[in-house]
């Protein structure tokens, strides 16, 4: 990688496809510069009014975002969906665009379920009678298909999950995307710019490591004006099953998530137990609610799940 590739760009940096592309203050002495002004001003994409088109009977979009992998943010996205479904007057929409690791036709107990089209487009997997799911995974030959693609094919794909499904009339849709903050969350931002986004959740873990990376997901939120709804923090503590007494397993160091969210002035929508319960249901594809609605997790959940829905005015 060249040091042209490496070196971060201004804090003010007009980015690419702009009118002030290589032209701003800040493009000054930037190796780019020279790229940048003669690639011009990008040309709107057509689908993007397409995509609003297809989703003006989606009320409410939601992204999902986790700063880094393995906080349960696939998890948490299945759950908020079920925990929000559970009243039958609410129509509610999961769309997975976790590309490389699609979860939620595996959490979903809807796993080997193929995608039907019609002639108003691909139609979703329904869960429930109000709760339907779109996933790259359905189109896998198998689950253990690896999705080898480079960034182009990839964001054609997300294109074409927004564009495509019929979706009907839905109160919120929420989308589980990869982690970090990658071509795939630009893109998603980008063909949604229309149809409107809410807004984001962020999953946490509580240890600093996982923290430092929310704090980049929140800038990123900033930058493409993406308002944060709130952070959930994932296994905040262990219950046991039998004894009920909870133990710290990721501790915070410095102030964990109640100083990020003060720095931040991001809302904390909640703190959920690491509960074994939760790794069986989405194992089996079933239903927290319904299994283990008596568990101090599921609670948590439906209490997280009152705010975000007080949040959007459902």
């Amino acid at each position: 990688m060249s040091t042209a590739e490496m070196s971060e760009a201004p804090e003010n940096c007009p980015g690419t496809g702009t009118e002030e592309s290589g032209k701003a203050a800040a493009c000054q002495g930037c190796p780019n510069q020279k790229i940048c002004a003669a690639a011009g001003p990008a040309k709107p994409d057509p689908d993007v009014k397409l995509i609003a088109e297809r989703l003006a009977e989606v009320k409410h979009k939601v992204l999902i975002l986790s700063g880094k992998g393995g906080v349960g943010k696939s998890t948490v996205t299945a759950n908020l969906a079920r925990c929000t479904a559970i009243n039958p007057d609410l129509n509610i929409g999961v769309l997975d665009i976790d590309l490389c690791g699609p979860s939620q036709p595996r959490i979903m107990g809807c796993e080997g379920e193929g995608i039907h089209q019609s002639g108003s487009g691909w139609s979703p997997v329904f869960v429930e009678d109000n709760l339907s799911v779109m996933s790259a995974g359905f189109l896998l030959p198998s689950p253990d298909a690896a999705v080898i693609w480079r960034g182009p094919k990839k964001n054609g794909l997300i294109k074409q999950l927004l564009r495509d499904v019929d979706w009907g009339a839905l109160d919120v849709l929420f989308i589980d995307t990869p982690p970090g903050t990658s071509d795939e969350h630009l893109s998603i931002t980008q063909y949604l710019a229309e149809a409107g986004i809410d807004g984001a959740v962020i999953v946490t873990t509580p240890q600093e490591i996982s923290l430092q990376d929310v704090r980049k997901e929140i800038n990123f939120c900033k930058k493409v004006n993406l308002p944060v709804l709130g952070i959930i923090e994932n296994m905040s503590m262990f219950t046991c099953p039998k004894c009920h007494v909870s133990s710290v397993i990721l501790p915070s160091s410095i102030g964990g998530i109640d100083k990020l969210t003060q720095q931040t002035g991001a809302p904390l929508l909640g703190r959920l137990p690491l509960d074994p319960v939760v790794g069986q249901s989405c194992d089996q594809g079933s239903s927290l609610f319904q299994d283990f609605g008596d568990s101090k997790v599921a609670q948590e959940y439906i209490k997280i799940t009152s705010a975000l829905v007080s949040t959007l005015n459902l």
